[in-house]
């Protein structure tokens, strides 16, 4: 049987839209057509954290379940409306606009990771510390992270607190420029060692999962130039369809299933509360800085 395609015009681009009814999260009946739906509504969001950036993605092309692959070269032909830049030999797609979202979905890209870094800068642009469980369910996962977001705040650091769309949970913090990955790594590193010397039952430096036992990482190594995170609201490929969610502080608190975010019904809460990060400035981390230095750790 042929495949099924048709067309659509965005923003004077006109894309082919292949498959439209493949099921791409098959758990919830969720089909590619639907996906792409949902990204036009993600899109105003994720697309801040996108642009500008080398991307990779994660490819699922018969769905959620099935084979998937990491794309950081730019797939070929590439269209006239995508951008892309060459770093270190490979050629990047970097998600400047809606059509090239679009075309990435249609590939089935159902996740985006992009670098921490902008195009030409070898500076960070936030600062991200991931809480990652060492258990699939960890229903301490949330009052985790306010520990953390509790001790940034002690140094004079605010956050916003998102699911990684997976099982953990990721500080973000909105950074003023001129800051270096070597300085944030100087910082978690600190925060690190308090964390597990304070609760050494609910916290690991250990990188190692089969060495943690029930701890949960504190992982300040991962914000590093040209490492990736998930991008806040990329979808994930997961079932349920969960996407990384900023979350208020009260929400965290109480989290237990970072799965209860979801291309379902984030359409609903971006409309409500539009975007968490958007609403921190950029934070001054130079009191931060000073501290550590005068402990010497």
């Amino acid at each position: 049987m042929p495949a099924v395609q048709g067309t659509v015009v965005i923003d004077g681009y006109e894309i082919t839209i292949t498959n439209p009814d493949k099921p791409l999260w098959p758990d919830i009946g969720l089909t590619k057509l639907q996906y792409l739906e949902r990204l036009i509504t993600l899109s105003p969001y994720l697309l801040t954290y996108l642009r500008n950036r080398c991307l990779t993605t994660i490819r699922w092309p018969h769905g959620v379940g099935d084979t998937f692959f990491y794309q950081k070269n730019a797939p070929v032909p590439t269209p006239e409306y995508v951008r892309t830049e060459v770093l270190h030999g490979i050629r990047y797609v970097v998600a400047d606009n809606l059509p090239t979202l679009i075309w990435l979905g249609n590939l089935a890209c159902l996740e985006f990771h992009p670098s921490l870094h902008l195009i030409g800068s070898n500076q960070p642009v936030e600062w991200l510390i991931d809480i990652d469980p060492s258990r699939e369910y960890e229903p301490r996962i949330g009052q985790a992270a306010a520990i953390v977001g509790e001790l940034l705040q002690t140094i004079g650091i605010q956050s916003v607190p998102k699911t990684s769309g997976a099982t953990g949970v990721q500080i973000y913090v909105p950074i003023k420029a001129g800051y270096t990955f070597e300085q944030l790594r100087s910082i978690g590193r600190f925060l690190g060692i308090y964390l597990t010397q304070r609760y050494p039952d609910l916290f690991t430096l250990e990188r190692l999962k089969k060495n943690r036992g029930d701890r949960i990482y504190f992982d300040y190594l991962q914000h590093w130039y040209g490492k990736t995170l998930s991008a806040p609201y990329t979808p994930r490929a997961r079932p349920g369809a969960p996407v990384s969610t900023p979350l208020t502080w009260e929400e965290c608190r109480l989290l237990t299933n970072p799965a209860e975010y979801n291309l379902l019904n984030i359409g609903e809460r971006l409309a409500r509360l539009g975007d968490l990060i958007q609403q921190v400035p950029p934070q001054d981390l130079d009191h931060a800085l000073a501290f550590i230095a005068d402990a010497r750790i």
